[in-house]
């Protein structure tokens, strides 16, 4: 199968989320398997500065129309060992200095770009015009998030009858509702469409062109990154306005878990570890939680609880709910790790908590990655009590290396992580251990105390030895590959539609 995946960024030639996980490695899972697989991403400044050296010019230029004027598009791709430039397993930049070298993927501190929706318009009609012109004939084009939500819609009128298309499914996934590419109406204008598109059925939005609503409704197949969240969008309360939208296409909507790339995240090779470690040998992720320790200047011993919250610092992430309970939290005998970045009012109270609690409470804003592994291998319980959260890779990743989740039940929380209602006393009378199936805890009301509810029974559970370790044998056996989403990615691939063009 001939699979083109389209993304605004993909690790790792840029980054700034999630987004560029699922990209980039998916990308990578088809191409393994056997598929003919390419990638598209813009040529970032970031991206050019780091891969010069493997950019592979194609001498083509592209005159792209943006409204009245025209703006010129160069592709590239990456060298690939064969001396190809082209061809299967290959990844094709679109170039424009005007709109792509800056210093950030999609603005700076002061807010968005303000050319957003031009510099998304470039880079999908971009892909479509090198794809025409190299003869680049997919099976499946393969969108993600608003950035290219216009692509579908492109391919069902403007490119309705080009002949490179004609058999060409479109899929898009949508990574968060939450972003939807929302701007004036005088982007129907830069775009190339008319008005007869801008309405409640089109486009239209509030009175606003709204970009991923372009593809909810033009895309053959809609898939959301995990199975709870597919059913949660449907709703008023998650989805964001666009929840009639997607009811209408619910036939058309499928939820396909992420997962994490296994290689990189491996307590038994990772290469950014003091010390490794298996499931079956837990002695290296001791010595990662004592080097955490005196890292962050953490008091206390192994016996000492380490909770930790790696993350965008954000009322979606549940930052809120956190920095609340943090007094709660001490009291409970724990101590509590802290990185990232994000909204400057949280980043200045968790300041204010570490320097009130110094020795408790360790605060970094911004991300640092050698850090970030050694906390997920050194903690014992990670945080993740977002208000929504459409798949998650920290409840993996943590899972992965032993670190037992304590979450909100919402989107891909609920369905990776295992937890029972059920009281763990009994085990403890009994002895019976061989029926705890529990991967984490899930708390499901978002509020205070039902986060420590959850955190209460964490660390009980924690002081109890025999059945932690069996939780952390639970979490680290977890299969979270990405081999098992590209086969359900394939299987929505080969899934029959009707092609209208």
């Amino acid at each position: 199968m001939k699979i083109a995946l389209i993304s605004s960024e993909a690790v790792p030639y840029s980054k700034t989320g999630g987004l560029a996980d699922v990209a980039g490695t998916l990308f990578r899972e088809l191409d393994a398997m056997g598929h003919d697989t390419a990638l598209f991403v813009p040529l970032y400044a970031s991206t050019k500065g780091r891969f010069h050296e493997r950019l592979a010019d194609l001498k083509i230029e592209i005159w792209i129309p943006i409204g009245t004027a025209t703006k010129k598009c160069r592709v590239y791709s990456e060298k690939q060992p064969s001396g190809k430039s082209t061809g299967k397993g290959t990844v094709y930049f679109i170039s424009n200095d005007e709109y792509f070298d800056r210093p950030e993927l999609y603005g700076s501190a002061q807010g968005d770009y303000t050319d957003n929706d031009r510099r998304f318009i470039f880079f999908c009609r971009g892909v479509l015009e090198a794809c025409r012109i190299l003869g680049l004939k997919y099976d499946v084009l393969h969108c993600n998030d608003w950035q290219t939500s216009l692509i579908p819609l492109y391919l069902n009128t403007i490119y309705r009858r080009d002949p490179v298309f004609a058999a060409t499914k479109t899929v898009l996934t949508i990574h968060n509702m939450g972003y939807q590419g929302l701007f004036h109406p005088s982007s129907l204008d830069a775009a190339g469409f008319g008005p007869e598109i801008f309405h409640p059925d089109g486009v239209e939005f509030y009175g606003k062109v709204n970009f991923l609503k372009a593809g909810l409704i033009s895309a053959d197949i809609l898939t959301t990154v995990s199975p709870t969240y597919a059913k949660e969008i449907l709703s008023p309360e998650k989805g964001f306005g666009l929840d009639g939208v997607l009811r209408k296409r619910a036939a058309a909507l499928f939820g396909v878990l992420n997962g994490i790339d296994t290689t990189e995240w491996n307590p038994g090779t990772d290469v950014l570890l003091p010390s490794k470690y298996s499931r079956t040998d837990l002695g290296g992720k001791a010595e990662c939680k004592r080097r955490l320790m005196s890292k962050c200047s953490l008091e206390g011993t192994q016996d000492t609880p380490l909770l930790s919250f790696i993350g965008r610092l954000s009322s979606q992430k549940g930052i809120d709910l956190l920095a609340d309970s943090i007094s709660e939290l001490l009291g409970k005998g724990a101590n509590l790790f802290i990185l990232g970045k994000g909204d400057e009012r949280f980043q200045g109270l968790l300041k204010k908590m570490a320097s009130n609690y110094p020795r408790r409470v360790y605060f970094l804003a911004g991300f640092d990655e050698e850090l970030a592994h050694l906390a997920y291998a050194g903690s014992d319980i990670f945080l993740m009590p977002s208000l929504y959260e459409p798949c998650g890779l920290g409840q993996m990743i943590a899972m992965r290396y032993g670190t037992i989740p304590v979450a909100y039940s919402t989107g891909g929380l609920a369905d990776t992580i295992v937890s029972s209602e059920r009281s763990y006393d009994k085990y403890l009378t009994d002895g019976n251990y061989s029926t705890i199936k529990d991967t984490g805890f899930l708390f499901n009301s978002h509020n205070r105390d039902a986060l420590m509810a959850a955190v209460g029974k964490a660390l009980s559970v924690f002081r109890q030895k025999n059945i932690w370790q069996i939780l952390v044998g639970n979490a680290m056996e977890a299969d979270f590959s990405w081999k098992n989403s590209a086969e359900k990615y394939l299987e929505l691939y080969e899934r029959p539609v009707t092609i209208a063009r």
